[in-house]
């Protein structure tokens, strides 16, 4: 017995006792957090989902294969106990919303007498004269470069040297075996829309 009035053995209990609380709280705590973070797996480990489960990468999104419209990329359905916003009326047009949507160019943006290469697309559209707009292949039909710039009333390729005319695609020049492949667009109003 020592001056408390208990027993070393009944220390050596009590202090394991609290060592094991301690511990247990501890592990309990690491647990909870290692299992916050499985949630936000950046994909690298291997797959801890039920057998049977499709993996989060090769998940189709909750709309399937009809993607929301742009930009509402985060949309979900309110609440039941709320009811669902009215669309604000879109603003004035002076073009159908649809066609106004799949404009890409400007007929300003199109100078006359030469034109402007859309790489994202690869299309390049001239106006060889005032009004007249045409499109055409960005790809050269030499070696499958694309074409870098417009300059004499030519669509030039900076691999070997090609040049098509604005008016028609036409080999102007180079190697290339045959003329850039005319796309079709549609120009309404102000806007150019591929078709």
């Amino acid at each position: 017995m020592n001056v408390n009035g208990t027993s070393e053995q009944e220390q050596v209990t009590s202090a394991l006792t609290r060592r094991g609380l301690v511990f247990a709280v501890g592990g309990a705590g690491l647990a909870a957090a290692l299992t916050a973070c499985t949630g936000y797996s950046s994909g690298t480990a291997t797959s801890a989902e039920p057998p049977g489960s499709v993996p989060a990468d090769q998940a189709k999104p909750a709309w399937g294969d009809n993607p929301p419209p742009a930009g509402d990329t985060e949309s979900e359905a309110p609440p039941a106990d709320q009811p669902e916003e009215e669309p604000a009326d879109p603003p004035a047009e002076e073009e159908p919303p649809a066609q106004a949507a799949n404009a890409f160019a400007k007929t300003a943006d199109i100078p006359e007498g030469g034109g402007k290469i859309f790489e994202a697309e690869k299309v390049v559209i001239t106006q060889p004269t005032p009004g007249n707009f045409k499109c055409f292949t960005a790809v050269c039909t030499h070696a499958g470069c694309t074409v870098a710039s417009i300059s004499g009333g030519t669509i030039n390729c900076p691999c070997h040297g090609s040049k098509f005319k604005i008016a028609d695609g036409s080999v102007a020049g180079g190697p290339a075996p045959s003329p850039l492949e005319e796309k079709q667009i549609t120009v309404n109003g102000d806007s150019i829309v591929l078709a």
